[in-house]
């Protein structure tokens, strides 16, 4: 680690603990001996996926989101549980949401979504081969399920109705797999 960089932990205080969340007030060494104040939201960890289906259609899914206070197109995504690995929860992800069975999944990437106060790291993959059963969101999921091609969902991109930064870099990354420009293969 880079200590030129680095700021050391000096204290930490627990604001909320959530089902999902913790909200910590830490106090830090900077590089240079001075003292700063960080807030921090603490997360289990979560997968998203592009489902691709066998005919092409890329398989999003419009849910309203609370804190935004509007209706999203997004991939299917969700938290991952205590212990649970993440292409085991990207797979009960695709059952419950779009009713996807013996799914295969190819890692695309991980990343962190807001790393300036936020530890969650999220889990990118891309299903294929998937055989399509009845969904079953969990009962305060209230989702549809939407098909559309790939060129439709990049233009959904593009005039802002995908504002969900995980379906936009999915997608984008899905495009790539798909078109071979991806060092996954």
């Amino acid at each position: 680690m880079n200590s030129k960089m680095f700021e050391e932990k000096k204290s930490s205080r627990e604001i909320f603990k959530g089902e999902i969340l913790g909200l910590y007030f830490d106090r830090v060494k900077l590089p240079d001996g001075k003292t700063a104040y960080r807030e921090k939201v603490t997360h289990p960890g979560a997968v998203a996926i592009v489902p691709v289906s066998n005919d092409g259609k890329v398989i999003l899914v419009r849910q309203y989101r609370y804190p935004v206070e509007e209706i999203t197109i997004e991939i299917p995504a969700g938290k991952i549980d205590r212990n649970e690995d993440p292409e085991d929860c990207a797979k009960r992800e695709l059952a419950e949401e779009i009713g996807a069975v013996n799914v295969k999944l190819t890692h695309l990437s991980s990343f962190y979504t807001t790393p300036g106060f936020c530890n969650e790291i999220l889990h990118l993959f891309i299903a294929t081969d998937f055989k399509k059963t009845g969904n079953n969101p969990e009962e305060d999921e209230f989702l549809e399920v939407i098909e559309t091609s790939l060129g439709e969902a990049l233009s959904l991109i593009e005039n802002g109705e995908i504002k969900d930064a995980k379906t936009i870099i999915g997608i984008l990354m899905a495009r790539d797999y798909i078109n071979g420009k991806s060092n996954k293969n």
